[in-house]
């Protein structure tokens, strides 16, 4: 079954089943007429066929750093409803924190207009991450982080990081700080610069050793908060660039005899599902992640469609969620 024998049978044009086929105009009669042949013979288009026709393949790629991550998931839950909406498929790229893999699949998608377009959720750009961004012959939109000179949708993580922090400064003053590697702009070396600046805003002044780093993991969130009780017993509070170092963290100050948040504050970012069961909850950030994954969907939807390839940028909002690990 193909174009011509649809025709045939509605007794119409292949122009006009070409036109049906693709959002073209045709009249209600005609359209009622190809739809009910279409919908008794079980005809699917050929998706090959209407690349080579269109030369587009209505399909976009989608680059993420971990698929295990509540934030993650959460923003490609709303790339895909979006992109769902307009006829798109999605081509998930996992590359488990790879540098390389992050390019890799960035040239894959690009190569032999694989895709009409690629959404990055971004943790660090190198200089082969330059390279290949500036060589895309597709819109790219770039999300969880600013790159200038390319469209991206990203999260306030410094303005977030800084008032959270003055607010704990209030009731404590010896605080510590959880934070990920920094060349992880957003998350890394944003929220770290947020932690420092709100302390010297407030004329704390912060021990280097009640400074720690620690990758995305509950485990490494323990050993870095031990590594801060031990060099600095009276630590008062500890900020943490996640949730689930702050899970670490808590587990750690309770097997060393600390009450939270009566001897320690602790709080994280994420607001993931158990910072609000933990006992005690989690004071923590809220960003717009499903939000984020709209927005981000839909700039990229324009730049395929109708797009002046004018770079465009959106900083998403927060939410501070006071609960009980914090006074």
């Amino acid at each position: 079954m193909d174009i011509n024998e649809i025709a045939k049978l509605a007794g119409v044009s292949r122009a006009t089943v070409s036109r049906y086929l693709n959002d073209g105009y045709v009249s209600k009669e005609k359209r009622e007429l190809i739809a009910r042949v279409i919908n008794e013979t079980g005809y699917v288009p050929s998706q090959q066929a209407r690349t080579l026709r269109t030369g587009k393949t209505k399909l976009v790629g989608v680059i993420i750093p971990k698929i295990n991550s509540h934030s993650v998931s959460r923003m490609v839950a709303g790339i895909t409803k979006v992109l769902a909406q307009n006829g798109y498929q999605v081509l998930l790229a996992n590359t488990d924190n790879n540098e390389k893999a992050e390019v890799d699949y960035l040239n894959l998608f690009a190569e032999r207009n694989k895709v009409d377009g690629i959404i990055l959720i971004a943790t660090v750009f190198t200089n082969a991450h330059h390279k290949a961004l500036d060589s895309l012959n597709v819109p790219v939109v770039i999300l969880g982080q600013r790159l200038d000179g390319h469209s991206c949708v990203y999260q306030d993580d410094y303005h977030a990081i800084y008032d959270l922090t003055r607010s704990i400064l209030k009731t404590s003053h010896t605080p510590g700080y959880i934070g990920v590697y920094e060349k992880d702009v957003a998350a890394g070396h944003e929220r770290h610069r947020a932690f420092l600046d709100a302390c010297a805003s407030m004329d704390v002044a912060v021990d280097p050793k009640a400074q720690q780093s620690a990758t995305f993991s509950v485990d490494s969130g323990y050993l870095s908060a031990e590594k801060i009780l031990d060099a600095v017993p009276d630590v008062d509070a500890i900020i943490c660039a996640t949730d689930d170092i702050a899970f670490g963290a808590m587990t750690c100050l309770r097997e060393y005899g600390k009450r939270i948040p009566e001897d320690v504050q602790v709080t994280g970012v994420g607001d993931s599902k158990l910072s609000k069961i933990m006992t005690p909850s989690l004071t923590t950030i809220h960003f717009y992640y499903l939000t984020s994954g709209v927005e981000a969907a839909k700039m990229l939807v324009d730049a395929m469609t109708d797009g002046d390839g004018v770079p465009r940028e959106l900083r998403m909002g927060y939410e501070i969620y006071a609960r009980t690990s914090s006074r």
